[in-house]
């Protein structure tokens, strides 16, 4: 029997030594790792990874929105005064299948052709959306949505290139001109908009952009117009990313109704310019950057 046991140990050592090699693995490594005090270590980890785990997910619902890795690190230390650098969230995140909406690439929409009345403008923007002067680049464009059953609606918006808030936005179940020269009133309707020297709206050539109602309205605002180069979606970027976090992130596909779904894009807005902490915004949010804008002019 104690013959039997010593060849049994001489075996299990061999066999060690072998997969260990096979692993690239050192044996003391491996016996280290099965120790009693690397065991409690790795429990006292896996504790202190389910604290986070509560942390980062009380961040990662914040305002019902879920939300990725810079997202959750801007919000933590902007709504709970916690700093988490990105690597831990993403290890926790991952860890813990944590996962964010993934932007899927958005195809080029054919451009509707315009008829001999409408006008082209030139591209006097020429991405220069980043000018830091609030009121001074306002970007728009419109977007459809499917929600409910196969319903369809469509968003119209205009946005800040300098500070990224939505200024206005019309939502309707038709795209009639009216989509887009109802955001224009709309934006002057904003009280906290403030129309900067020079300013100018700049979209793509789609038909209502070239429509003189829409360029008769512009005028009338006192606004400068400008338009992308025909089939590039680049020339207005900004907007394009802003349409594809708001498909990720909002609710829209499970409203019944068109005034759910306005009341779930009205809720959005409220969350986008005021809770929605932006990378590149210095870490704040849409409003907050505006006003730091401001006070720094």
């Amino acid at each position: 029997m104690l013959i039997r046991s010593v060849i049994e140990k001489y075996q299990l050592k061999h066999m060690v030594r072998y997969l260990c090699e096979v692993a690239s693995v050192s044996r003391s490594g491996y016996y280290n790792y099965f120790s009693a005090k690397s065991q409690e270590q790795r429990k006292k980890k896996d504790q202190k990874d389910e604290i986070a785990k509560e942390i980062i997910l009380k961040a990662f619902h914040f305002k019902g929105r879920k939300k990725g890795a810079r997202q959750i690190k801007m919000t933590l230390a902007g709504q709970f005064q916690v700093v988490f650098n990105l690597k831990r969230i993403r290890r926790i995140m991952k860890k813990f299948a944590i996962i964010c909406p993934i932007r899927k690439a958005n195809p080029y929409r054919r451009m509707m052709k315009a008829t001999q009345e409408h006008r082209v403008v030139p591209n006097l923007l020429n991405r220069k959306f980043k000018q830091n002067i609030p009121g001074k680049v306002l970007l728009t464009d419109i977007t459809y949505l499917y929600y409910g059953k196969g319903q369809k609606a469509y968003l119209s918006t205009i946005k800040d290139g300098s500070t990224n808030e939505i200024l206005a936005y019309h939502v309707s179940d038709r795209i009639t001109m009216d989509l887009a020269t109802d955001t224009l009133l709309k934006l002057k309707k904003n009280r906290n908009f403030k129309r900067a020297k020079d300013a100018m709206i700049h979209s793509d050539q789609g038909t209502h952009y070239t429509h003189p109602d829409f360029q008769k309205l512009v005028k009338k605002l006192t606004l400068c117009q400008s338009m992308s180069r025909r089939g590039n979606c680049w020339d207005n970027a900004p907007q394009e990313s802003f349409f594809g976090h708001f498909k990720d992130e909002a609710s829209i596909k499970k409203c019944t109704s068109l005034e759910e779904l306005k009341r779930e894009i009205k809720h959005y807005m409220t969350y986008y310019n005021h809770y929605r902490y932006q990378w590149n915004l210095k870490k704040m949010t849409p409003v907050q950057y505006r006003d730091h804008l401001l006070r720094a002019a």
